[in-house]
């Protein structure tokens, strides 16, 4: 099964722009994810899709300068571009990461990949998200490219189009959807924000490389957790914001998956 990890990245932002692209320890945070992701075992061939934006050449040129795969396409409707870049690059399977996630832990990626291949004819898709039990910023979506297709297709709301996946999660008659849970039996999806999208998301982020990369470049989320609790002022940097999803405030018809996620936490 060939493998394509996409990470979807743009500079545009309206709460943090530029977000993938600022820089901890004189390197982009871009990098600094896609080096963690790296080094998972099951990720396949990573591929960055980012947009025809002006603005975007430097997010394609920062890839083409560290010999990293990419994908250019639709600015708004991420479903094409998943979908685009998984054609060109002949996928299989297809992973979906967003680039807002820089403390992802190559573990979980290994966790839900390897559930998902042993797995294969059983399930459509398999996510960490339905429900989530990770800190938030560990998000990993894998689906067979026949998935991805079907969803290209059909799914003609806005809401489904930009954010990828929903026509599939919210249509589990059409797909058999498959859920991996944190092994350690706990839920720290609301409670730990590891997720990049606002200021103080960037000055956690910051803090935790800062003083976990110069000792482990490969870090874990064991590592990260140890870390808040010795020291919980870091903790504290983003905590308003601990919960959010991107739904927020979203379409009205959507407000009931927070419940649904609430239910199963």
């Amino acid at each position: 099964m060939k493998i394509i990890t996409v990470i979807q990245a743009r500079r545009g932002s309206s709460r943090l722009p530029d977000k993938v692209l600022k820089e901890v320890q004189g390197t982009p945070l871009l990098l600094k994810m896609i080096e963690r992701v790296q080094t998972s075992q099951l990720k396949g061939q990573i591929v960055v899709a980012t947009t025809l934006e002006e603005t975007d050449d430097a997010i394609a040129q920062l890839c083409d300068l560290n010999q990293i795969q990419s994908f250019r396409g639709h600015s708004t409707d991420l479903l094409d571009r998943h979908y685009q870049a998984a054609i060109q690059y002949g996928a299989e399977a297809v992973v979906k990461i967003p680039s807002d996630c820089p403390l992802i832990d190559a573990e979980i990626i290994d966790q839900v990949l390897q559930y998902f291949i042993s797995h294969s004819a059983e399930f459509d898709y398999v996510s960490n998200l339905h429900p989530a039990t990770w800190p938030d910023g560990n998000d990993v979506e894998v689906m067979h490219m026949a998935t991805l297709e079907k969803a290209w297709k059909e799914a003609s709301k806005d809401f489904e189009r930009e954010h990828t996946t929903p026509y599939i999660w919210e249509n589990p008659g059409k797909f058999k959807i498959g859920s991996v849970l944190w092994d350690a039996g706990k839920d720290y999806s609301t409670s730990h924000r590891w997720t990049l999208d606002y200021p103080e998301d960037f000055e956690l982020i910051k803090k935790v490389y800062e003083e976990l990369y110069p000792q482990n470049p490969q870090f874990k989320l064991e590592d990260i957790l140890h870390l808040l609790q010795q020291k919980p002022d870091i903790a504290d940097i983003n905590k308003t914001h601990a919960g959010e999803y991107w739904y927020k405030n979203h379409l009205d018809h959507l407000k009931h998956i927070d419940e649904k996620w609430k239910k199963n936490s």
